[in-house]
């Protein structure tokens, strides 16, 4: 099972042989292709062969390009994820939207959830409670947007009442870089799965790529939030970008196991569409974060 995160910063050339990825850089190195499970390539002056990308795709690696200033731009999506995809997508067309707005309701719940837990870990006892409160008065497809409510009393309790999400500044730096790499591996699994990452359950923007990998990840963001107030960045380059990669291979407790972030991100990808299929909200699988 693949579950190593391989980060290129070097001027090298990526080419393919018996199964390794060969780095030829000042050294060369070889990695096994089955041991990886995302590879973010940082440096814009990376060769890759075409052999070695189709290999990616066959693997299923999630490739994550990034800019010059090594955030990240774009990412490598196969054509193909899995043998039935055409089933599928004809089946993602035709989710009815009660079973999704039941989806989405669960969804938010545990974010909140999530976010009231991380709160009373903290000793901000007043705030995890109106969380609490926030996810008893939740109405189907959060009509009444308490996801929104939960969001300004949880930032302003974690980072301070002057903190906003659109503030130039470390903090905010750092949580949209460890948002994207966690988006990319929702899509990654969601990819892998069959379906299409650009037809979501709530969100439905025509310009979002990634609609339904931002539905599915809104429960995991606590595990960003957590690294990065722990961090306390004062600044966010390459050093600390490395540092919350660490994020993947964290331990966290789903259906009564322990796994790396990556692989409870699988579980419970394929849950949400084993729930949508079965028309059964019971069998979503959260991960104690």
């Amino acid at each position: 099972m693949s579950w190593r995160t391989i980060v290129i910063s070097n001027r090298c050339k990526l080419d393919l042989k018996m199964g390794y990825m060969v780095v030829r850089g000042e050294e060369t190195k070889r990695v096994f292709l089955d041991e990886i499970a995302v590879l973010i390539i940082e440096n814009n002056a990376v060769a890759l062969t075409a052999c070695l990308l189709e290999k990616l795709c066959e693997k299923k690696i999630k490739v994550i390009f990034c800019d010059g200033k090594r955030n990240p731009c774009s990412e490598l999506v196969p054509l193909h994820g899995s043998h039935d995809t055409s089933r599928k997508i004809r089946e993602q067309i035709k989710w009815h939207d009660q079973i999704k707005a039941q989806i989405w309701t669960e969804i938010v719940a545990e974010k909140i959830r999530n976010q009231a837990r991380f709160l009373q870990e903290l000793n901000y006892e007043t705030e995890s409670a109106l969380l609490n409160k926030y996810v008893s008065e939740l109405q189907i497809n959060d009509i009444s947007n308490r996801e929104g409510h939960a969001a300004k009393v949880y930032f302003n309790a974690i980072f301070g009442l002057d903190f906003t999400r659109s503030r130039d500044c470390a903090i905010n730096s750092a949580l949209n870089y460890g948002y994207s790499i966690l988006l990319s591996a929702f899509n990654r699994e969601i990819t892998a799965a069959g379906y299409l990452t650009q037809l979501g359950i709530c969100h439905d923007n025509t310009y979002n790529f990634f609609n339904l990998s931002c539905d599915l990840m809104e429960p995991f963001r606590i595990t960003v939030d957590r690294h990065v107030l722990s961090a306390n960045y004062e600044k966010f380059e390459s050093d600390e970008k490395h540092d919350i990669l660490g994020l993947f291979s964290q331990r966290v407790e789903i259906e009564k196991t322990s796994q790396t972030l990556l692989n409870a991100i699988r579980i419970y990808t394929k849950s949400v569409f084993d729930a949508i299929d079965d028309k059964d909200i019971s069998k979503i699988k959260f991960a104690r974060l």
